[in-house]
């Protein structure tokens, strides 16, 4: 038989292996946080481009009437036009 490790190794490959478990939860939370940080930043692109977005379509909505407005008109004045030359 063996026979069993001296109590002062296994202190010693406790304490290794407790170094190694915080070294890898730091690096985990490192991650982590940049992984958190990353996701508000997309959040705030997203609320700037919704903002951006929404201003561009209350910009835009007189488009159509104004072109509705004129193509009237200018059938009101052909008509006009048209009515005075007879």
């Amino acid at each position: 038989m063996t026979s069993p490790p001296p109590p002062e190794s296994v202190a010693v490959e406790l304490e290794k292996l407790r170094g190694t478990m915080a070294e890898g939860f730091a690096r985990v939370d490192g991650s982590l946080a940049l992984l958190v940080q990353r996701g508000d930043q997309t959040d705030r692109q997203l609320a700037d481009h919704d903002q951006r977005l929404d201003a561009l379509e209350r910009g835009r909505w007189p488009l159509p009437s104004v072109a509705a407005l004129v193509g009237t008109l200018g059938l009101a004045i052909s008509l006009w036009q048209f009515a005075a030359t007879r």
